[in-house]
């Protein structure tokens, strides 16, 4: 008996692999994926040697801005993106958090000027592997699991 299962191969567009499974839905939401008309396969929990479990999304004719793939870092700094073009891996990016981010996190504090203000926030990573960042304006410092993705 075969396990396996046979998924179309990809014109253009974007794989996003080894998304963490507890993850993959939180992902899908950010990018904004349940609202666009192209054709995804969402594959989850399958298995990963390198992670034991692993979640992947396809997208086809889609290609991702720097902040959409910013906002993927901050909750599963390790994915990989595939751009596809033509049946053919063009390109492989290792996704990594950058040293600052701007327009993507709410900071929580209720006083902090961009809370009170028109303007962008502003946060610099002040680690990278627990996910914690740090707002410009108040200094409030804030855990990966208290952020808040706009």
């Amino acid at each position: 008996m075969k396990k396996e299962l046979h998924v179309a191969a990809l014109e253009n567009g974007t794989v996003i692999d080894h998304i963490p499974s507890e993850f993959l839905f939180k992902v899908v939401s950010l990018l904004g994926l349940d609202k666009i008309g192209n054709s995804i396969t969402i594959g989850n929990n399958l298995i990963s040697r390198q992670f034991g479990r692993k979640g992947i999304i396809k997208i086809a004719d889609k290609y991702f801005e720097e902040g959409e793939i910013n906002k993927i870092a901050l909750i599963a700094p390790n994915i990989k993106l595939n751009i596809i073009r033509d049946f053919e891996v063009c390109e492989k990016k290792n996704i990594v958090l950058p040293s600052e981010i701007t327009s993507i996190v709410k900071c929580v504090n209720p006083k902090c000027i961009t809370n009170n203000e028109p303007m962008r926030t502003h946060f610099t990573v002040i680690d990278d592997k627990l996910i914690t960042v740090k707002c410009k304006y108040c200094e409030r410092i804030i855990a990966k699991d208290d952020i808040i993705i706009k």
